[in-house]
């Protein structure tokens, strides 16, 4: 019988122990799992209230701005903390120290732009940080220095340009590193020292010029390396010093040639994708003696004499050989792999001497001269092919480049005007870079021979308008950045010379309207994507977007007064739309109907939106991933039941009115699978609180009828449509109903009543 007792004792002990953990009252938790979820509460602090032992502390939409120095000294049993999406700015030195069980840390989707040397303190167990999608410009040295254990770290999505030495110091068992998306156009050659680990290395997606040799010799163990969507235009001699290499990506880039012993030193090379460049021929590789996949889908590569050594090479080797001939005619879009030798074949003399024309260039290229050619006062790198007359107080374009010169960075100089042909023997320059060189005229012809430029930077100078023959010479131009000028007008003349152009940034320039007769689709036929935030747009017209291809459009902060659903029908291929920030108080019905088979991305944060019609979605479906009206005036939303494909939703600092007529969205909320974050602005006694944690839903009515809304929310009188030889029954009224609880239950046998007395009326 003690025995009994004192077992009794012990689970009453347990119980109250259980009981008695803290569990601060804007948080969930779950004391099985020891977690604890604090989401989208628009928290500015950290929660004090957490129990200690809690090992799971989930933080993410909240509004944190700083990490303050030692901000989670009370959890020190932390093992997963995640803080993603909560306006982080800085992170304060210190501010994990105590943390030295974490292992998971999200951090993504902050405005995090500086990474510090004690930044990440304490976090001695980490094994994968997540801090992509921030506003990171600078790593200084020390940041890793105690993050020793630390298997992978995401630093895409970010504004990196370039790598220091000993970047990544103290990362001594790092597996996988991720710098994709960023802006990176120059690697320091120790940038990577010390990753003895690193077995794979995500570069793709930045602005390398050249292959960086120097960089990845340091990385003895990589095996797999993404660089594809660089604008690399040649691979030289042993550019691939990496012995254990077995898997590397080159597609998407500006090759134009690579030499034959480009991978004379990465013989482990198995698969190598060299996909969508401007290789017209390829000679058989020197050194990989296992490789099984060549890439060359997406190149024009001419099948004649010149292929056949290549194709002899991959048929003994046994190497699957992707991609098809673009010509000769009768060979053209036939399988490589399928193509034989006697179909390779140089019919007569005129037409080898037609190739040999053809491929001077890149004969030249496999050669380059040693000769240094520099201006005075600038920097060439003959290797690199880099040359640098950044902020030299230069008035004019200077001149004697190196012919073989790829990027060429004139920035912050004092031009102010730019006469025809100044750029004289750059034919191979492939990224021009003006910015802030107070530039106010452009002569056209400004840039005649530069025949390989695909990327310009006008960005921050003071131009008013473009020449129509502005851009005349540079047919491959892709990516135009024209953002914080003061153009006036949509620069469509000026586009129609360039018809390559894929990506269009006009950001932070004076353009007040869009009209058809400065958009047409013949001034870009291939533009994708066009950046229009910050402008002064009070009006599109319809057919000005008669863009076919574009994808992706930012209209955000202008001065719309109304969504521009007309000229939105003309861009049907449209996936992602920012309308943030412009002044639009209601959203009518199919606003959107026109691109619904295509949107996946809709950003209408901070709008002013005070209603949306409940058509105003209809059409959106399964396809749409991304859905914000952050800081609007709504006080209800549409149907939202359709849109079963959403990853992220955003509904945070709306003044919703919560009563029974917000069912149908507690409902859509309760059955998706993601986390969404919607507040009360009304009643008074609910403001602030969570829809998805409000209980006044439970006393709704199944079905939210004007009856039940009377009951819940006031005096009303309902009014009964009368039925001709029917007995009319009397209006039934609420408005001297008793309050509380009494009163629902008046207002239910009222309720009641009514229905009775409308089957004996249905009898007679």
């Amino acid at each position: 019988m003690q025995f009994f007792a004192g077992v009794f004792l012990l689970i009453l002990t347990l119980s109250v122990t259980i009981k008695a953990r803290k569990c601060p009252e804007e948080c969930s938790c779950d004391d099985t799992k020891l977690t604890v979820a604090c989401v989208g509460k628009n928290l500015t602090e950290i929660p004090l209230g957490v129990d200690e032992i809690t090992v799971k502390l989930d933080l993410k939409n909240n509004n944190f701005q700083m990490l303050p120095r030692g901000a989670f000294l009370h959890t020190p049993y932390l093992t997963q903390l995640s803080l993603q999406r909560c306006s982080i700015i800085k992170v304060k030195e210190g501010a994990f120290r105590g943390l030295g069980r974490v292992v998971y840390l999200n951090l993504a989707y902050n405005k995090i732009d500086i990474l510090y040397q004690e930044s990440l303190d304490g976090l001695s167990s980490l094994k994968e940080l997540h801090l992509d999608h921030n506003h990171i410009e600078e790593i200084q040295p020390g940041a890793f220095i105690q993050l020793g254990f630390l298997s992978m770290l995401a630093l895409t999505h970010n504004h990196l340009v370039y790598i220091p030495n000993m970047a990544f110091q103290g990362l001594q068992n790092i597996k996988w590193l991720r710098l994709s998306y960023n802006s990176l156009n120059n690697l320091a050659p120790e940038a990577f020292t010390g990753l003895f680990t690193l077995s794979r290395l995500s570069l793709d997606h930045n602005e390398l010029q050249f292959f960086p040799t120097l960089t990845m010799m340091r990385l003895p163990e990589v095996k797999r390396l993404e660089l594809s969507f660089n604008p690399m235009t040649y691979l030289g001699e042993e550019s691939v010093l990496m012995g254990k290499l077995t898997h590397l990506y080159l597609d998407h880039m500006s090759l134009q040639d690579l030499s034959d012993q480009a991978f004379s030193q990465a013989r482990l090379l198995s698969h190598v994708d060299l996909g969508h460049n401007q290789l017209r021929y390829l000679e058989p590789l020197s050194g990989p003696t296992k490789l099984d996949v060549l890439n060359l889908t997406g190149n024009p590569i001419y099948c004649n004499c010149y292929m056949r050594p290549l194709k002899d090479w991959t048929t003994i080797g046994g190497v699957r050989l992707l991609g098809a001939c673009a010509g000769p005619p009768h060979l053209s879009d036939e399988p490589l792999q399928g193509v034989t030798s006697l179909d390779l074949r140089c019919r007569s003399n005129d037409e080898e001497e037609e190739e040999q024309k053809n491929n001077e260039n890149t004969t030249a290229t496999a050669k380059p001269r040693q000769t240094v050619k520099c201006p005075l006062n600038c920097e060439c790198d003959t290797e690199a092919h880099h040359a640098t007359c950044e902020s030299r107080g230069y008035n004019k374009v200077p001149r004697g480049f190196s012919p073989r010169t790829q990027l060429l960075d004139l920035r912050g100089n004092h031009f102010h005007f730019i006469p025809s042909s100044s750029f004289p023997g750059t034919g191979q320059v492939v990224s021009l870079h003006l910015e802030f060189c107070k530039i106010h005229e452009i002569e056209g012809g400004a840039f005649q021979g530069m025949r390989n430029l695909l990327y310009l930077y006008l960005s921050d100078n003071d131009l008013m308008s473009l020449e129509a023959k502005t851009f005349a010479g540079v047919p491959q131009l892709t990516y135009l950045h024209l953002e914080g000028n003061r153009l006036t007008q949509f620069p469509g003349a000026a586009l129609s010379l360039v018809p390559n152009l894929f990506v269009l940034h006009l950001e932070r320039n004076a353009i007040s309207k869009l009209e058809p007769a400065g958009l047409l689709s013949s001034a870009a036929p291939k533009l994708m994507e066009l950046y229009l935030s910050n402008n002064t747009i009070s009006n599109i017209a319809k057919g000005a977007l008669s863009f076919a291809l574009i994808k992706t459009f930012h209209l955000d902060s202008n001065q719309l007064t109304e969504v521009p659903a007309d000229a939105l029908t003309d861009v049907p291929h449209l996936e992602e739309l920012n309308l943030s920030q412009n002044s639009v108080r209601w959203v009518g019905p199919r606003t959107f109907q026109g691109i619904s088979q295509s949107l996946q991305r809709l950003y209408m944060d901070q709008m002013g939106i005070e209603k949306m019609s409940t058509e105003a979605l209809l059409g959106l479906g399964p396809g749409l991933k991304v859905l914000t009206v952050r800081g609007n005036q709504l006080k209800e939303l549409p149907d939202l039941t359709a849109l079963t494909g959403l990853e992220m939703i955003d509904m945070r600092d709306n003044p919703l009115v919560c009563d029974c007529a917000l069912l149908p969205l507690r409902r859509w909320m309760e059955s998706v699978n993601l986390e969404v974050s919607a507040t009360c602005g009304h009643p008074l006694g609910l403001r602030g609180q969570q829809v998805g944690d409000t209980n006044l839903f439970s006393t709704c009515p199944d079905n939210t009828t004007a009856l039940a809304e009377a009951a819940a929310v006031g005096p009303r009188p309902v009014k009964i449509k009368s039925t001709r030889g029917k007995t009319r029954p009397e209006k039934l009224k609420l408005d001297k109903l008793p309050r509380g609880q009494h009163r629902r239950k008046a207002a239910k046998q009222k309720k009641a009543k009514y229905k009775k007395m409308k089957k004996a009326n249905r009898g007679n």
